[in-house]
């Protein structure tokens, strides 16, 4: 059997009733984990089975008490509501799936592959059904299907809040680069033809022992050959990325060898590995931006009124849109929506968390990234920032503002600070406005108003919703329906 084949021979879902089954019996699998990943995985699942045992029998007798009737109710594979599969369940199923993706094992990454199977089943439709199959997919190292599915994705989509066409740009200019490495490698070394057509596992394992014993003559051409095969089985990326890391550094260790061909071959290496990692960077320049210090975005919002947007459904039917324009600066969040009438139509600053780029392509005079993590947030720079669609890019003086300029510890505020209260609590601490309004800050009460593709978007547990409201209340000078005034 070809590695394509034992990939595939993994297991396939598309049942509903199925899916359902394999996430119950995978939730007993879980009892007693001390694994993080696993347990948060144990989370999902239980919230699937509590949808499930909501959803799934709207017409049947109230449903037994417990989590483990709930198992027993979703292996015995109650049918679904008739018309298809419930938002719901989609969602819950959806959530349980990229925590199984994030756990990264065997079983999780099955599980995974049963659920994306069920989901696409049922919808074949869905943006983030297709956008889970290629997460998936390249996950196992099937670039050629993840490609697809990235490019079903996108076909779905306006918003690429996602990256994904960055990434679809990466994975191609990796594989090129990576064929015409081992092109190179198959110039190199003439022989290695020879060893092609055998187990790529067996060759391997002589071109080592050759190695071992001093023969570079003999290794050279069977480890080579291995690549040569494995490429040709389409073996999973990492398989084969691991061999060929292997194989130049073992080639630099031979005495005499010709510098000049490993550095053609190094460098190739290093140009597919740095697309895989990032995807291809048009522009190091970032578009001629001008980056921007703590103190130069205070001189920058000196004696300006501020109103902050909230992304709340208060805004979006609030037909504020004439005040909130008429403000000196306009600052709105992550993947804010624009309906001129109720928000407004103009943004000044975007606030944006570095994990997404919703927006990032949308014109703006500066734009604030956060980030807790100096590298992520970096990275993040690199591969969202779109040229010319902001004049001027936050620095790493303003990259965590409650944390880095606040220095308020986890000790001092335990949850993660959204992008809002980061924003908002930077523009408290440097108190150079004579106006400074929140607009429909509800705290998600009235619920969520994203641009579409960010509506599937969970609202995440990691933040302290009822602290950072708290904190406001305890500075606001007055408070109506729709605006809260801090000056």
């Amino acid at each position: 059997m070809t590695t394509v084949q034992k990939r595939r021979a993994r297991a396939r879902g598309g049942e509903l009733d199925e899916c359902l089954r394999a996430c119950a019996v995978h939730s007993g699998k879980l009892v007693g984990s001390i694994d993080r990943r696993r347990v948060e995985l144990a989370e999902q699942l239980r919230k699937l089975l509590v949808v499930w045992g909501t959803t799934g029998t709207a017409a049947a007798a109230p449903a037994p008490a417990g989590a483990t009737a709930l198992l027993k109710r979703a292996v015995k594979g109650t049918a679904a509501p008739a018309g298809g599969m419930a938002g719901e369940l989609l969602d819950a199923l959806l959530a349980v799936a990229n925590k199984a993706l994030e756990c990264g094992y065997d079983d999780e990454l099955n599980l995974a592959l049963v659920i994306s199977d069920t989901v696409l089943a049922q919808r074949k439709n869905s943006r983030a059904g297709w956008r889970l199959r290629a997460r998936l997919l390249e996950t196992l190292g099937d670039e050629e299907e993840a490609l697809e599915a990235y490019e079903k994705y996108l076909a779905l989509t306006d918003d690429d809040g996602f990256g994904v066409r960055a990434r679809i740009a990466g994975l191609r200019l990796a594989g090129e680069k990576e064929r015409e490495l081992l092109g190179l490698l198959r110039r190199q070394s003439p022989r290695a033809g020879e060893f092609t057509r055998r187990p790529a596992t067996d060759v391997w394992a002589e071109g080592l022992a050759a190695h071992a014993v001093g023969d570079w003559t003999e290794a050279e051409p069977r480890l080579v050959g291995a690549l040569l095969a494995l490429a040709a089985d389409d073996a999973p990326v990492a398989d084969r990325q691991e061999l060929l890391s292997q194989y130049l550094d073992l080639r630099t260790t031979v005495p005499g060898v010709d510098l000049a061909a490993l550095t053609e071959a190094l460098a190739l290496y290093a140009e597919q590995r740095r697309a895989r990692m990032r995807g291809p960077v048009a522009d190091p320049t970032i578009g001629g931006v001008r980056w921007i210090s703590l103190g130069e975005f205070r001189n920058q919002i000196a004696g300006k009124s501020i109103c902050l947007i909230a992304n709340s459904g208060r805004v979006g039917a609030s037909s504020m849109g004439a005040e909130i324009d008429a403000y000196d600066l306009v600052v709105r969040f992550n993947s804010y929506r624009i309906d001129p009438g109720h928000t407004g139509s103009r943004t000044d600053i975007h606030a944006a968390i570095h994990k997404h780029g919703f927006n990032w392509d949308q014109r703006v005079t500066t734009r604030l990234v956060f980030g807790g993590v100096s590298g992520d947030w970096k990275y993040s720079l690199r591969n969202r920032l779109v040229p010319g669609a902001q004049t001027h890019l936050g620095d790493d003086s303003l990259r965590w503002p409650v944390r880095n300029i606040g220095k308020l510890g986890t000790d001092v505020w335990s949850g993660i600070p959204t992008t809002g209260f980061n924003m908002l609590w930077l523009l408290d601490f440097l108190d150079v406005s004579p106006k400074l309004d929140l607009i429909g800050f509800d705290f998600y009460e009235s619920g969520a108003y994203r641009v579409q593709e960010a509506m599937k978007l969970a609202i995440t547990s990691v933040h302290e919703y009822t602290s950072e409201k708290a904190w406001v209340m305890e500075r606001a000078q007055s408070v109506s329906d729709m605006r809260i005034a801090l000056r």
